[in-house]
């Protein structure tokens, strides 16, 4: 899904992927919900190893705002360690999690970790592998809310996630995506030049002390009029 600042994949194949790694459990209250989530580092996981600030914020927004997720068919894209989409699922979302092959076990021990004595209100969270631009198609349109947290940071994977997103999106789901705005890796201009050609997008949350933006975006027919990430900051 995403790809090295040299083009490599981040995740390389090998069966010492998870030599000397260490775990980090950490226990966080989201929407509502307790959850224990196994943080693998030293694993070659990279950036799908921790939690980042903008998967806690995209929570928190969802909670303040009443973003409904009970019954709702929900898809994470580089869910890393899944914090959001298990929260989601365990106040009954029906949740996909996916990301590159190597970040699944991971994931799924954090599924693991947060099942409920009583069993899921919906169903377990899906645990699914997914490269944006190349096996997208295998999965379906019919979502009604698409996620993603912190993974917007390298261009050369832009055009393949809004691939990604234009096919998830094909029967009306809701995307919302949260980023730290990192004006090295261009996050702004994945907003901006990219997400903006195929979707209506909205700034609809702003945290200037750690510089984390939450955007709604729906697709669309036509070309949506560009969006102005700084004008809309200013006028914070």
């Amino acid at each position: 899904m995403l790809l090295d600042e040299d083009g490599d994949d981040p995740f390389p194949a090998g069966a010492d992927v998870f030599d000397e790694t260490f775990c980090e459990d950490q226990v966080y209250t989201l929407l509502g919900q307790e959850l224990k989530i196994r943080q693998m580092f030293g694993a070659q996981l990279g950036v799908a190893a921790p939690v980042w600030d903008a998967a806690l914020h995209l929570c928190r927004f969802m909670e303040k705002h009443g973003v409904e997720l009970r019954g709702k068919r929900v898809v994470e894209l580089g869910a890393g360690t899944g914090v959001v989409g298990i929260a989601a699922s365990l106040i009954g979302a029906h949740v996909t999690l996916t990301d590159l092959p190597l970040a699944l076990t991971q994931l799924q021990a954090n599924v693991n970790l947060n099942a409920p004595p009583g069993g899921w209100l919906s169903v377990p969270p899906a645990v699914l592998p997914l490269s944006w631009g190349q096996d997208h198609t295998r999965f379906s349109s019919d979502w009604d809310l698409v996620l993603g947290t912190d993974i917007v940071y390298l261009p050369e994977t832009f055009p393949l996630l809004l691939e990604t997103l234009a096919h998830l999106c094909k029967r009306g789901a809701t995307v919302y995506l949260s980023s730290k705005m990192r004006a090295e890796h261009k996050t702004s201009e994945f907003f901006e030049d990219y997400l903006s050609r195929r979707f209506h997008v909205e700034l609809v949350e702003h945290d200037e002390e750690q510089n984390i933006h939450i955007f709604r975006a729906h697709l669309t027919k036509d070309r949506s009029p560009p969006l102005n990430v700084d004008a809309f900051t200013e006028q914070q």
